[in-house]
């Protein structure tokens, strides 16, 4: 016969309220995932998918490496509370297995044990497990104490900024930091009354018997961490921390290869929820720079989940991707950002019938230079010197007029309307014939890349001109400068192209490394995907993202983006090259064409990266 008290009531009626709450809210989100997603998590869910899924929450969700890696105090952290309060449940269970010898006990028998075992005499284990149990609990308490010291000094975790609380996360929160106290203080009291306990619970049971009545304390101390631990479960699908058990959901639907979509759909749900709100990505977020400390990352998933999105916290973001590659979990920020901007934007029939087709080039060889490329003519000759050196068949499709790839109205919500400009241009680049096409711009590249299903290959001209040289189409020679490359948003985080810019460019250039570049590569702040951002703060953020860039005192900044290279020209210290410039002045023939009028000539040698910049 199994004893029982009534204090356990507050623990058990809060765990079968969460049980019940979390089993609802599951259910639902899976039963509106559409057919598709649904037929994918069948599937995987008796395939090594799972396996792979449970590896994953045992890395991210009790250890939390990705938290290691990128603050390992702050790793500790959330790993102590965790793991720790996970293997108190473990040995726990444990315990009461030997105990009674194999026979399954309820539920608050090994939350409880101490106070319905206290005589360590009846339990021959009952000195190993005591000791098991204390070092659990010291980790767990370091835990604690050390999230409150992040909660009140930030700092001390080499953290600018924490999150803001609601007074429900402030309830959770509360019941979370006095679960293990009053555990402690609990099984302390027992011990001092009793005897057992092990190195810390029960040296301080014998510390407190000094000038404590510990007789009439333990009882009280059990009540408190039952309703602590009741109040935090009851507490918790309303609060912050919905996102413990749902990070376990989410990675399991990221394994059965579910995931995000243009519009807000049920996986948005499980990805708002997955967030802990750490707050890792508020110091990544470069908007701070400008003292814009209300819209990042943290606050915008908040206002998503709370069904209060603004237009401030939707628009004043530079999409650079920067939170997306620190968070901890996972959470595809920007796509569940894009999605709002979506069901923000007024969706009207625009046509763009009145667009006439530029005319076809039969190519092996199509060049896009896109908006921004245009907007600087350096680019266009370097490219165009470079094109007609290598002898490629090409056509540049873009040369005289042209159509915008779509990002920009992607970028805005105007899926609908990006999606005719995307079939005017596909339709041309079918047409041509070619095999290859090549763009000077991240922005385009990555758009062309993924969202026109072009069946041929979509290449940066980093990637482009690095296989010229290793085909020997092109030569280059040194110019002995030291330079600092510079990741563009789009072109790095966004499409994962770090090491052929660097490749290509150790051919003529000495390359320094920095302390913020490849996947935590700056914003030159000239994102046109802030739309709410003015001039001012804008350059704030250039001025901050060149102070970095130049720390080593280098000759050159070098990018593979013609928005940055216009962004980064107007304040540095330094010349600001695109690669395809450094490339064109290396050239061993030293032969540079100029677009005229009547077609493209050979104009003269130039010798300096002065006066391609010229």
């Amino acid at each position: 016969m199994y004893q029982f008290d009534w204090f356990v009531l507050p623990f058990a009626v809060g765990l079968i309220y969460l049980m019940i709450a979390l089993f609802v809210t599951y259910a639902r989100w899976i039963k509106n995932l559409p057919e598709n997603e649904r037929k994918k998590v069948r599937s995987g869910l008796f395939s090594i998918k799972s396996i792979f899924a449970v590896k994953e929450v045992f890395l991210e969700s009790l250890l939390h490496r990705k938290v290691f890696k990128v603050n390992p105090l702050l790793g500790y952290m959330h790993m102590s509370l965790a793991f720790g309060w996970f293997l108190l449940i473990l040995f726990g269970n444990w315990e009461c297995r030997i105990f009674y010898h194999g026979h399954l006990s309820p539920p608050y028998i090994p939350i409880f044990f101490r106070y319905f075992n206290p005589h360590p005499e009846t339990f021959v284990y009952e000195r190993f497990f005591a000791l098991l149990m204390d070092i659990t609990l010291l980790v767990v308490l370091s835990g604690v104490l050390l999230a409150w010291t992040k909660r009140m000094y930030s700092r001390f975790f080499g953290m600018k900024k924490t999150t803001v609380l609601k007074p429900g996360d402030k309830l959770a929160l509360t019941a979370l930091w006095v679960i293990f106290p009053f555990r402690f203080l609990a099984e302390s009291f027992t011990s001092a009354n009793f005897g057992g306990g092990h190195f810390l619970t029960g040296s301080a049971g014998t510390f407190f018997a000094n000038f404590l009545p510990t007789q009439y304390l333990a009882y009280p101390a059990w009540w408190a961490y039952s309703f602590a631990l009741g109040l935090f479960f009851v507490s918790l699908p309303y609060s912050r921390y919905m996102h413990i058990p749902t990070e376990i959901v989410l990675i399991f639907l990221r394994n059965y290869g579910v995931s995000e979509k243009k519009k807000f759909s049920t996986f948005t749900k499980v990805e708002i929820n997955s967030c802990s709100r750490c707050g890792v990505c508020i110091d990544q977020c470069q908007l701070t720079n400008a003292d814009i400390k209300d819209v990042q990352s943290v606050y915008f998933v908040q206002s998503v989940r709370n069904n209060n999105v603004n237009s401030e916290k939707s628009l004043n973001c530079l999409m650079c991707g920067r939170c997306d590659a620190i968070c901890p979990v996972g959470i595809d920020i920007a796509s569940i950002r894009q999605a709002s901007r979506y069901h923000q934007s007024i969706q009207k029939e625009n046509s763009f019938s009145y667009i006439n087709d530029l005319g076809v080039k039969m190519a092996d060889v199509i060049f896009f230079a896109g908006c921004m490329t245009h907007l600087q003519p350096t680019i266009l000759k370097s490219m165009v010197t470079l094109l007609k050196a290598s002898g490629e068949c090409y056509w540049f499709m873009d040369e005289v007029s042209g159509i915008c790839c779509g990002r920009p109205m992607m970028l805005a919500g105007k899926e609908a309307q990006a999606r005719e400009l995307i079939a005017k241009n596909k339709a041309m680049i079918v047409a041509s014939g070619a095999k290859t096409f090549v763009t000077s711009c991240p922005i385009c590249y990555k758009v062309f890349n993924e969202e026109y299903d072009l069946g041929i290959e979509v290449l940066h001209h980093s990637e482009y001109l690095l296989r010229l040289v290793e085909d020997g189409k092109i030569e280059l020679t040194s110019q002995h400068q030291k330079a600092v490359y510079h990741d563009p948003c789009e072109l790095g985080r966004g499409s994962g192209i770090y090491n052929q810019p660097r490749e290509l460019l150790a051919y003529s250039l000495k390359l320094q490394s920095v302390s913020q570049e490849a996947r935590q590569g700056l914003c030159c702040g000239g994102s046109l995907a802030n739309i709410k951002i003015n001039n001012t703060d804008r350059k704030k953020i250039t001025y901050e993202a060149i102070n970095l860039l130049t720390e080593n005192n280098p000759d050159l900044l070098v990018t593979g983006c013609p928005l940055c290279k216009k962004a980064f020209a107007q304040l540095s210290p330094i010349p600001v090259l695109d690669i395809s410039e450094v490339v064109s002045m290396s050239l061993v023939q030293k032969k540079y064409y100029v677009e005229m009028d009547e077609g493209y000539q050979s104009a003269k040698h130039v010798e300096s990266f002065a006066e391609i910049q010229a």
